[in-house]
């Protein structure tokens, strides 16, 4: 069964939650640090690194839904020039003309 791949604002909200902990998580860290010792100190640090894995696997997934959705807009986009041609190039004309008039007004 295929996995479905996440929506990319739904990744990208998810990954700025997951940094958002980690943050969270290395600043209460950082304060309490002086004062943890032995088993508080271990399990404080064990949901630090909990917490960083959980957003790099966030940031992995949000990476791999931009590849590809950026491939599904090539291939598109392929398709799309490929079976009209000469619109394609008008278009592509267009853009141009109206980019080179933009940039030689300045």
């Amino acid at each position: 069964m295929m996995e479905k791949i996440p929506t990319q604002t739904g990744a990208r909200d998810q990954l700025m939650n997951d940094l958002k902990t980690v943050i969270s998580d290395a600043e209460s860290w950082l304060r309490s640090g002086p004062s943890l010792s032995g088993d508080d100190l271990r399990a404080a640090k064990e949901k630090f690194e909990r917490t960083l894995i959980n957003a790099k696997d966030d940031l992995m997934r949000y990476q791999e839904t931009m590849v590809e959705k950026t491939k599904e807009a090539a291939k598109a986009t392929d398709e799309y020039v490929h079976e009209n041609p000469w619109k394609s190039i008008a278009i592509g004309a267009t853009v141009g003309l109206l980019l080179g008039v933009a940039i030689s007004r300045r």
